[in-house]
């Protein structure tokens, strides 16, 4: 229909076309650079889908380039929230807020966004499946089995299941008029707007979804709002994004973004010094002296909200005592990894929250100290007799991931734990359920400056911990819900104390090994600031060439 349409129109104005335009039209020159960034990964799950793409790797390449949200982040402004495709909102209740949209936001197929895209966004046909709203902690299990839904196009089930982590009693989105939506909660939430700003509540084209032959054609080349759309995304290879001109926010100051995969970091370094790159990311911290000692080059980054994690599956016959998580968590010597391998540029934090959190931080609290004989003790109380646990482990996915490993299976094994690594090709592989699942590598973000945003969305009753079946505990779960749905703010205080006493020390889940911290490396006098966050920001506030 769209094709016809424009041929009649073609054909009605063809003569007046001809007789109206000159004989040789000139295009203006697009004199905007170009660049070319060096990542580790683009994408852990091949698609470029929000809700499937929950990685530190997706947060760098999706979320200030081509994904946005009603409520955004100052990138460069503390993170703090502003308007972004909504001007304004207000709340009408403890479980309700109304939001006034942005008008004359151009989606990439050329469509203005309105009420009917945000409704469509955070409907069952995209986001939540046939899964309810709910507040009973209810854990949603990734079954393997596609979820099908009313228009016919089935859903990968870690949509919903991500979906409900992050929104887990949105009822409904009431479209009120053309530029206004009121969000509908099934329980009392004073987190709302901040789970309407976290990855994961980005807009959508309804059209553009519901057009697409397939899931995974959608996934692969999502039809948004960002100042940049998908040109080309090759899966394991690269990225290139384009200039969305009609932008909302302005006319984009690059006229392509292409993200490339380069595993090994001494090759993305070579790719920078060549001129074959404009940015390498995930600069580990033994290596800036040596690119800044060029002083063509500099390195600009910091720590970031994020935590670097080891996580416990406490179904694994050797760890279903708690007294041998325990052990773990008091044979780590945190500082001593911040300073060999950081090269003290990153901090070891007061367990898995931020000072960002505001009133809801709890300021005296520490992870478990570092006490080689209480690990020892734990250990012959557990009648702990040496047997081998698997550690699963990527290749450097993480910063220093390899190298902390070691020195963690070493300061295991000075306490009498017998820890194995066993190499993994991918996340797949980690989580999987075979048998031999023990201990892995984790990070956690805080999305919003709560704690739900974090130890209730990871490893609270729908977090990622429970859904693969690694870790549960009654009392956490129940204390989730509390947490979730409670608006006395020192009551939930309280219950977010107890539940990283639980997580962290009598039942452990993970323990935190310090906060992490990101560093890309780029030619000096580049008209770029690195934001406090994997995110790379590309708009016209962050590139002043």
């Amino acid at each position: 229909m769209i094709a016809n349409r424009r041929s009649l129109l073609l054909g009605a104005g063809g003569a007046l076309g001809a007789a109206a335009l000159p004989r040789f039209a000139i295009a203006q020159a697009d004199n905007r650079p170009s660049i070319t960034i060096a990542v580790q990964k683009v994408s852990n799950s091949n698609t470029l889908e929000v809700l499937r793409e929950q990685s530190n790797v997706g947060e760098r390449v999706l979320f200030s380039s081509l994904w946005e949200g009603l409520i955004g982040r100052d990138w460069l402004g503390g993170l703090k929230a502003v308007p972004e495709l909504a001007t304004s909102w207000r709340r009408l209740s403890d479980s309700a807020i109304e939001m006034t949209l942005r008008q004359g936001v151009k989606f990439h197929n050329g469509d203005e966004m309105t009420a009917e895209d945000v409704a469509f966004t955070f409907g069952p046909e995209r986001m939540f499946g046939d899964t309810a709203p709910t507040a009973q902690g209810r854990t949603i299990q990734i079954s393997g089995e596609r979820i099908p839904t009313r228009a016919g196009r089935d859903l990968p089930p870690e949509v919903p299941a991500v979906a409900r982590r992050s929104f887990p009693a949105l009822e409904r989105v009431e479209i009120v008029d053309r530029y206004t939506v009121r969000f509908h909660n099934a329980t009392p939430d004073v987190t709302l707007e901040g789970r309407l700003s976290r990855y994961g509540a980005q807009i959508i084209s309804k059209r553009g979804y519901i057009e697409a032959e397939t899931w995974f054609d959608w996934a692969r080349k999502p039809i948004l709002t960002g100042p940049y759309k998908v040109a080309e995304f090759r899966p394991d290879q690269s990225l290139r994004l384009v200039a969305h001109d009609e932008y909302w926010g302005g006319r984009p100051p690059l006229k392509e973004i292409r993200f490339i995969e380069v595993p090994e970091v001494s090759a993305r370094i070579n790719m920078l010094r060549s001129g074959e790159v404009q940015f390498a990311c995930d600069i580990p911290p033994d290596q800036i002296a040596d690119i800044e000692r060029d002083r063509r080059y500099e390195v600009q980054g910091g720590t970031i909200l994020n935590h670097r994690l080891t996580c416990f599956d406490k179904n694994h016959p050797q760890l279903v005592d708690p007294r041998v998580r325990r052990a773990f968590t008091h044979a780590i010597d945190r500082q001593a990894i911040v300073e060999s391998l950081w090269a003290g540029r990153t901090v070891v934090p007061k367990g898995l929250q931020w000072d960002y959190y505001g009133d809801m931080f709890v300021s005296d609290w520490d992870v478990p100290k570092y006490d080689p004989a209480e690990a020892r003790r734990l250990l012959r109380e557990a009648n702990y007799k040496g047997d081998p646990i698997p550690y699963r482990l990527l290749n450097n996915y993480y910063t220093n991931q390899t190298p902390t490993a070691q020195i963690l299976v070493e300061m295991w094994k000075q306490v009498g734990l017998n820890v194995q690594i066993e190499m993994k090709e991918n996340w797949s592989q980690i989580l999987s359920r075979e048998p031999g699942r023990a201990v892995r590598d984790w990070s956690n973000s805080a999305p919003f400056n709560d704690p739900v945003s974090s130890i209730v969305n990871q490893h609270g009753p729908n977090g990622q911990q429970q859904q693969v079946g690694e870790w549960s505990n009654e009392e956490m779960n129940r204390l989730s819900v509390e947490l979730e749905t409670s608006t006395d703010r020192a009551r939930r205080k309280q219950a977010f104390r107890r539940m990283l006493e639980i997580c962290e020390r009598e039942d452990p889940a993970y323990t935190v090994l310090h906060q992490n911290a990101t560093f890309t490396a780029m030619r000096r006098g580049t008209p770029w600031k690195a934001a406090p966050a994997f995110a790379m920001e590309f708009r016209a506030n962050n590139w002043k060439g």
